[in-house]
């Protein structure tokens, strides 16, 4: 029997405000265990706790992005549970009137674009968060660290529209960079920032009712999404095919064993015993304040991709690979605007600011080489003042030192030579010092040429006009 995949996701995104969402103890990642803490988020008794207005912003600027209803009164709950990482017992969160429902995310792949549906977006405190000694499946002991305890979230539920892993992941994708655009979250998967848990069942094709599902934990990076759901979809199909009954739980993905783990039943909303949240008014939204917010959204990706392609003229892979991120786009559109031709801006961007960026784990923030710096050099190239070749020797410079491509090149005497009586002295020398290669050119082996501009460019250093060097070699060759 062939079975149709269904996948719900719920993203979880803490807020990049200074101070937690219900006191004033400081969000700030990486400080000492259990130092950013206070009464209020540490539960004690006869606290009260104060919404962030802040927080409440934030929320709507997401759910305007992702093209939801604001509702107009909201109000927060107590989701009732126990977990150590818990002080209260209970997570203050919203249930049936979140900030903001209906909206949803296009995403594209393999060459289709998909709407995928999102239920809501919801205001919640983040909880603490549990050191194990190991896995959590075998760790002997966990120590907790409530540093984390009260740091503001918003989650992102997905209507269960994904189809694939394939689908997830580019979700996932699409989702991190709207949330860096509108500047909420700085969705730094490593540290926490941005998390996923999904919903995963299967169906017979063809079929309406929804299979049992399994949600995963502890999905910390795109790849761990792709690949948790991809045993889940082996795991189910073999359950179901073998005659057996999925179970409705909840699952760890373990990375270094590649397999997900059984955690507990997965409970439903009623064992959450949900209800108001007695210490906290209702939120009143105004309209005008919310129509303050949409209009002061930025270019989104999906329309930033559409105006480098209508504008620049970039291919639909380019624009997309170049807007995945806020920065990197900011950083492409000051390249353009100080000079550099589009084109070839985006292909230095993509090809070595990228890789020397990946080789030094650094973020496009951070780059060296100013997009100023990056219109320089190309306008070097464009004059003709240095080859490409040697455009990439200059970079090295500029990446190393933080000077101009101009600086570099007079320094280092990297001026291309175009002079063609200096070209034809080189030509002339190779060709003297290479019968064989001569010899075969005239037999009608084009590819000996190839030695031949070698030669010359390695005798000039790299440094001669390579169609210069081309038109001079066939010209003198002509004349043997």
């Amino acid at each position: 029997m062939k079975y149709e995949t269904v996948i719900g996701l719920e993203v979880h995104s803490e807020l990049k405000t200074e101070s937690k969402i219900f006191c004033g103890c400081s969000t700030k990642f990486g400080s000492d265990q259990n130092t950013n803490v206070c009464p209020v988020c540490l539960g004690l008794p006869g606290v009260l706790p104060v919404i962030n207005e802040k927080v409440v912003e934030f929320a709507v600027r997401a759910g305007l992005a992702l093209n939801c209803q604001i509702l107009p009164f909201s109000k927060f709950d107590r989701k009732n549970y126990y977990y150590p990482d818990l002080p209260k017992n209970y997570q203050t969160s919203q249930y049936d009137l979140p900030i903001a429902v209906n909206g949803y995310l296009d995403i594209e792949v393999d060459g289709q674009t998909k709407r995928i549906g999102i239920t809501r977006v919801h205001m919640e405190e983040d909880a603490g968060k549990l050191v194990h000694s190991g896995t959590i499946s075998n760790s002997e002991y966990a120590l907790v660290d409530y540093n984390r305890t009260g740091v503001p979230l918003i989650e992102i539920v997905s209507e269960p529209d994904l189809r694939s892993p394939e689908e997830a992941k580019a979700y996932l994708e699409k989702m991190k960079a709207i949330l860096q655009y509108i500047d909420v979250s700085d969705c730094k998967m490593e540290e926490g920032s941005l998390r996923c848990d999904a919903n995963i069942s299967l169906r017979p094709a063809g079929t309406e009712p929804f299979g049992t599902k399994a949600e995963l934990k502890n999905l910390n990076s795109f790849r761990s999404v792709q690949r948790g759901l991809e045993y889940e979809v082996e795991r189910q199909t073999q359950v179901l095919e073998e005659g057996g009954r999925v179970i409705q739980e909840t699952r760890s993905w373990d990375e270094n064993k590649g397999v997900t783990l059984s955690m507990r039943s997965k409970e439903q909303a009623h064992d959450y015993r949900y209800f108001p949240e007695p210490e906290l008014v209702p939120i009143v939204v105004d309209p005008a304040r919310v129509e303050s917010i949409r209009v002061s959204l930025p270019e989104l990706p999906d329309a930033r991709k559409a105006r480098l392609m209508a504008d620049y003229g970039l291919s639909a892979y380019d624009a997309e690979t170049i807007t995945v991120s806020r920065a990197m786009a900011d950083y492409y559109d000051a390249a353009v605007k100080a000079g550099a031709e589009a084109k070839a801006a985006a292909n230095w961007l993509m090809g070595d600011v990228s890789k020397h960026l990946n080789a030094a784990n650094a973020s496009i923030e951070s780059c060296p080489v100013s997009p100023a710096q990056l219109a320089g050099l190309i306008a070097l190239i464009n004059k003709g003042t240095i080859s490409g070749k040697i455009a990439k020797t200059v970079f090295e410079g500029m990446w190393s030192s933080g000077k101009d491509a101009e600086a570099i090149v007079k320094e280092q005497g990297l001026v291309q030579i175009s002079d063609e009586g200096a070209i034809v002295a080189i030509v002339d020398g190779v060709i003297a010092a290479s019968p064989q290669s001569v010899a075969d050119f005239k037999a009608g082996k084009e590819k000996a040429i190839g030695f031949l501009v070698g030669q010359v460019m390695k005798q000039s250093k790299g440094r001669a006009n390579p169609e210069l060097v081309n038109k001079l070699l066939k010209e003198r060759l002509a004349l043997l």
